[in-house]
């Protein structure tokens, strides 16, 4: 096939170039002189003819042709003309052939226009050029940014993904029907039209949606939700359409919108109302799932972590029928889930990934992905060949409680203080039934604010806590301030994380959980959004007699378990005091250490 010549700046420059550098060969030399010198030249008879042109004079030594300027004159002599009335009478004395110019501006006048015309049509042309060849040109706004990957690309089947066995049960069906549709159609079964991963960051959701184009072999359209929204009203609608049309030509398929809360907000919160583009672009999306046809083979994927801002059209059966909850992995899943991160990893044979998993309860499979890569990183820097259980042990430390802070210097009395505080958490945990163990204390400084920490583990995962198990977590969260009022009559700045931890459990104890008896079995908060873990705006809904009333209610809570953590603390002084001296000396101690020390 022959090749379509196509225009490139670079020619029109590298033209301009060679005109250049002809027109400085091919030109004759030139001698700038003086009237007076071109005159005295005259004189001495160096110049046999001069051509006179209405603003210069010039002078050659010789003339070839008649009336004609030489194509290469051996020398030539320029001035300005000048006001001269016995110029031709002067030339004449002395023999000098005068010709006159034949003046014809035509070509320098069109060149004068063609040229910078034909330069800035160039630089247009490249310019369209460019923006038509990105995605994001002016020729390709309308146009979805998807990305088709094909099945062989993606490398990625159920195998590669560990845990999360009740999510891949769900998605094996869409899978059998894109392998098998005539096994459900038989019966007049629908397969659902979208599919929603609902689960908080780093728990695998885009990486299911992987697994399961790996699985069936169909075309993946890959595409977040914030590549349809653009400044442009009406390119976000137009995308979503020219994503359809061309999920519709490649049925059957998979299409996979990632971050769909950026696209799917609830309408009538902006602030255009419904004129905004996000707007038209969610309208377009609705109309386009309620469009295609019913068992075609174009199955929508979407993941979030934001379920609850999402629009209640578009979660409506008909639309994305199935939630699917991809959530933290628990104790066996995290073991499956480093086995896979571990593959490429050589591992020392003492490690255990079961105890490492015990260790990492509410890691997501991100956070386990980043814990092995942290671990190796660690070993590398070490001069290690193999990754050992303590280098797990310091990642693990380094990515709960943050980067050791070796510059940061405490002094004598400060140290002391916080081997106190963190022996107090200890020892409070230690004397209460359904506190967890006690894994590591360490008066290391870590992170931004933490000088020291103490880490304790769950036996097992737990789904729901008692009454109980609620106020003896603020007793260990307490025994750290206790220690210190014990031991030096003060207290520090050290607690206020632990305050504020003991102040939110207590606050939900009367106002959220109802474990309150002068409050009742009323709930008057509402919970926290439980994948991003962060609290939305709350509204009051209960009357400022009823705000006091929990106020008096958590403050009491916290007096009174403070009290009783004192209590525990001055009945085992002896320990605290033996527990905090080591660990002063040492500046860690494991869980092996702690219980020689209890005895």
């Amino acid at each position: 096939m022959e090749k379509k010549f196509q225009f490139s700046l670079s020619y029109l420059f590298i033209a301009l170039a060679i005109f250049i550098l002809l027109q400085n060969w091919l030109s004759p030399q030139v001698n700038n002189v003086s009237y007076s010198q071109f005159k005295a030249h005259v004189a001495e008879k160096k110049i046999n003819s001069v051509v006179i042109s209405s603003t210069l004079l010039k002078g050659y030594e010789k003339i070839e042709s008649d009336k004609k300027e030489p194509m290469f004159p051996k020398a030539l002599y320029v001035t300005p003309r000048i006001d001269d009335k016995n110029l031709v009478e002067f030339l004449e004395k002395y023999g000098v052939d005068i010709i006159a110019a034949n003046e014809n501006t035509f070509l320098r006048t069109l060149l004068s226009w063609i040229l910078p015309t034909l330069f800035f049509v160039g630089i247009w042309m490249f310019m369209m050029k460019r923006m038509g060849q990105g995605a994001g040109g002016m020729m390709t706004l309308g146009k979805s940014k998807a990305k088709i990957i094909a099945q062989t690309d993606l490398g990625v089947n159920f195998e590669s993904v560990a845990g999360q066995e009740e999510a891949k049960v769900e998605l094996a069906e869409v899978i059998e029907f894109l392998k098998t549709p005539e096994k459900f159609t038989r019966l007049g079964a629908k397969i659902p039209k979208g599919i929603l991963l609902v689960g908080p960051p780093g728990t695998g959701k885009t990486l299911l949606a992987k697994a399961v184009a790996g699985e069936s072999g169909v075309p993946f359209f890959s595409i977040s939700g914030s590549d349809f929204i653009e400044m442009f009203v009406g390119l976000g609608a137009a995308r979503v359409r020219d994503l359809f049309e061309q999920a519709n030509a490649k049925a059957p398929c998979i299409v996979f919108i990632d971050e769909l809360d950026s696209l799917g907000k609830a309408r009538g919160s902006g602030m255009m109302g419904g004129h905004d583009e996000r707007e038209q672009t969610l309208n377009q999306l609705l109309a386009e799932m309620d469009g295609f046809e019913v068992n075609k083979g174009v199955v929508i994927l979407a993941a979030t972590n934001r379920p609850e801002i999402l629009d209640p059209a578009l979660l409506r059966p008909g639309r994305f029928d199935r939630h699917i909850l991809v959530d933290r992995p628990d104790l066996k899943e995290r073991v499956a889930i480093l086995k896979v991160h571990v593959k490429g990893i050589t591992l020392a044979p003492e490690v255990d990934l079961e105890i490492i998993a015990r260790r990492t309860p509410g890691f997501t499979g991100a956070d386990l992905a980043n814990l092995a890569n942290e671990a190796t990183l660690l070993a590398v820097r070490k001069g290690k060949d193999v990754v050992e259980a303590t280098e797990f042990e310091e990642a693990i430390d380094r990515i709960v409680a943050g980067l050791e802070k070796k510059n940061r210097v405490l002094n004598e009395n400060e140290k002391r203080t916080v081997a106190y505080h963190e022996t107090g958490h200890a020892l409070v945990a230690t004397f209460r039934k359904t506190a967890e163990k006690v894994h590591k204390i360490s008066i290391v400084p870590r992170g931004i604010g933490a000088l020291g920490y103490t880490m304790q583990l769950p036996t097992e995962d737990r789904f729901l806590m008692s009454k109980t198990e609620l106020l003896e977590k603020i007793d260990v969260l307490l025994g750290g301030r206790a220690a210190e009022k014990i031991i030096f009559n003060e207290i520090t700045t050290g607690a206020q994380n632990d305050l504020q931890r003991a102040t939110d459990i207590a606050r939900s104890m009367v106002a959220m959980y109802g474990m309150n008896e002068k409050l009742g079995q009323a709930t008057y908060l509402q919970p926290a959004n439980q994948f991003l873990q962060q609290g939305l705006f709350q509204q009051k809904e209960f009357s400022d007699q009823t705000a006091l009333l929990i106020d008096e209610e958590v403050r009491k809570i916290l007096e009174e378990r403070m009290v009783l953590a004192e209590k525990t603390l001055v009945e085992q002084r002896p320990l605290l005091e033996k527990i905090a001296k080591v660990l002063l000396e040492k500046e860690a101690l494991d869980d092996e250490e702690f219980k020689a020390l209890l005895g």
